[in-house]
């Protein structure tokens, strides 16, 4: 499995944020996510925000190797 990611840019808001975060884990990232959320954009830690944030995850590709 490739890494999961998730990006602030695909949210509309007023400071324009730039944050990418990801991680190997979908309910790391998702913590990650929310606790962002909360600190930078004042967002409530509840289920269905949860829910959203899970909607807005991507996967990354694998690394291609140098040969």
């Amino acid at each position: 499995m490739g890494r999961k990611f998730i990006d602030c840019r695909e949210f509309p808001s007023e400071m324009n944020c730039t944050i990418a975060i990801s991680a190997d884990n979908t309910d790391e990232l998702v913590n990650a996510a929310v606790q962002h959320a909360m600190t930078v954009h004042g967002h409530q830690d509840t289920p269905e925000f949860r829910s959203e944030i899970r909607k807005a995850i991507h996967e990354m590709e694998a690394p291609r190797s140098v040969a």
